[in-house]
């Protein structure tokens, strides 16, 4: 059994390379559908965003002067709550940012109705944006190129484990278009929702973040999603000033996602079936926003350009807009409205980044050319703290500002924003949330990654085994076991739960490297196993 077992692991490399070879090509072209179709929605979805929220600022405009048009505003408000919570009721799965959501089907863990969740969602982020909820598109975007991948593999009819690699590559067609930043949706997808790096998996992701880059570069031009500017990089003498930052935002992440994490808690004391009344305290609150302080509302784009603007924001008011946007934020993330936080994280960065240039940066000397960096930095900074994705931070920076002048000092920032959110044993804030939708911990495998080195292996089935008839579905695989594909007279099937396997079958298998051996001991036993009454 042992010689047995040793076979089949010097073979099992060979096989990888003919799967390779097989499938790499039609991952090329899967990932680029994918990005076709990904790239589409999310585009289509972004226009949407943007007319929702040219009408929003055109009748809050009109009506900031008469409070006859304020009570109609808010009687309009509380129909589009209506409208908003039925849609949740009738598919759950669009409830939060969609990012959670992304990560329990790429995990298996969840499976969710594409049909239902492209149409809900696509609904209810234009409805919000139309009434100004503090809310990013990236989010949704995501979840809509998520489940764009999965339509594919639908009609594709592919097997539950090329499904979520395709919805992997419809995740990073969805931020993508979102942030016109396809190596951020790379990394993104690989750092945070796949948490593996291969190559057909990067080739694939990589081809559906391009494709769909350039539908929404064909569609939308290719204006900056914001104008983040580096205009040269700094002296090494201030770069103590960028580990400082790094610190600070470390700090601010970990305080940012435990706000987040209680005021979930105090929302879900609300009965799940009254999403009305979840969604009572953001859209109040939104109202108010629309007549006292408008920048606030929906992404807040607007306010990055006000910071970097050549009069620019005084410190207080800088602090004031980041307090602010951090509270209306947070109150709309955790009643479960169907939007992102990534938006206004980015905003809330670049809002800590300019008042640290003020409040720390120019006692010191700073020079004030050096302020569109920090605001900048902050935004690498923040997102590693709340994300922990330090990588995509840096890419994102990048593709935002077009510099490499900004890559080390990006770098450092986001170790440094890393680290110190790490050290305060804050959940990360994806994770956490991912947990929670599960009803796990963030120990779980499936939410934090670490579930082993993996490993691939061959068993053949053996004619009269007990394998031999059994359907995929039924074969009682050992823990941490998954039939990739299955070679079959010299020709490769991608297995489903109602495939038969039959003798003389190849099956690749994926398994954990550290029950490798045990699990190939069983697999082996059932291959060779014959049943009751051949000889």
């Amino acid at each position: 059994m042992a010689e047995s077992s040793r076979q089949q692991r010097a073979s099992s490399g060979e096989v990888t390379r003919r799967l390779s070879r097989s499938l790499q090509v039609s991952l090329v072209f899967e990932g680029a559908l994918v990005g076709v179709v990904g790239g589409l929605v999310v585009t289509l979805y972004r226009a949407a965003l943007s007319g929702a929220e040219r009408v929003l600022r055109s009748l809050t405009g009109a009506a900031a002067g008469s409070p006859l048009l304020a009570l109609l505003w808010l009687a309009a408000l509380a129909l589009v709550l209506v409208i908003v919570s039925r849609l949740i009721l009738w598919e759950p799965a669009t409830s939060g940012s969609g990012i959670p959501q992304v990560d329990a089907e790429v995990a298996g863990r969840m499976d969710a109705p594409w049909a239902r969740v492209l149409p809900a969602k696509f609904a209810e982020g234009t409805l919000l944006a139309l009434s100004g909820l503090s809310l990013g598109r990236e989010g949704p975007s995501i979840q809509l190129g998520g489940m764009s991948g999965k339509a594919v593999s639908r009609a594709l009819r592919r097997g539950r484990g090329e499904e979520r690699l395709l919805v992997t590559c419809g995740a990073a067609a969805g931020m993508s278009a979102a942030f016109h930043a396809p190596f951020t949706g790379v990394l993104f997808t690989l750092e945070e929702i796949h948490k593996e790096f291969t190559a057909p998996l990067i080739i694939s992701v990589m081809c559906s973040a391009i494709v769909s880059d350039l539908i929404a570069s064909q569609v939308l031009g290719l204006t900056p999603v914001l104008a983040l500017a580096f205009g040269q990089d700094l002296p090494h003498a201030s770069y103590f000033l960028v580990g400082l930052l790094g610190i600070a935002c470390g700090l601010l992440g970990a305080l940012h996602n435990r706000g987040m994490f209680i005021c979930q808690d105090l929302f879900s004391r609300v009965r799940s079936h009254l999403p009305y009344a979840r969604l009572a305290a953001p859209f109040a609150l939104a109202w108010a926003a629309a007549f006292l302080w408008p920048s606030l509302m929906c992404g807040g784009d607007a306010i990055v350009e006000h910071v970097l603007s050549p009069e620019g924001l005084s410190t207080a008011t800088i602090l004031a807009l980041l307090a602010g946007k951090y509270i209306f934020t947070t109150v709309c993330f955790g009643s479960g409205a169907p939007g992102g936080t990534l938006f206004p994280l980015v905003v809330m960065g670049a809002l800590v980044g300019g008042a640290f240039a003020r409040l720390v940066g120019e006692p010191v000397g700073l020079d004030a050319a050096f302020f569109p960096n920090f605001v900048a930095l902050g935004v690498a900074g923040l997102f590693s703290g709340v994300v922990r994705a330090p990588v995509t931070a840096v890419v994102l920076v990048f593709e935002l500002t077009g510099s490499f002048d900004a890559l080390l000092s990006a770098a450092l920032v986001s170790i440094a924003a890393y680290v110190t959110s790490s050290l305060t044993r804050t959940d990360a804030f994806y994770e956490h949330l991912l947990a929670r939708l599960l009803g796990t911990t963030t120990d779980d495998p499936a939410v934090s990654g670490l579930g082993g080195e993996k490993s691939l292996h061959t068993v053949r089935v053996g004619t009269g085994s007990r394998l031999e008839g059994m359907l995929v579905r039924d074969v009682p695989w050992p823990d941490g076991v998954r039939v990739v594909t299955i070679e079959r007279a010299g020709s490769q099937i991608l297995p489903t739960g109602d495939t038969r396997l039959m003798a003389l079958d190849e099956l690749l298998v994926i398994s954990d490297e550290t029950a490798a051996d045990d699990a190939l001991l069983k697999l082996s036993f059932m291959s060779e196993q014959r049943v009751r009454g051949d000889s």
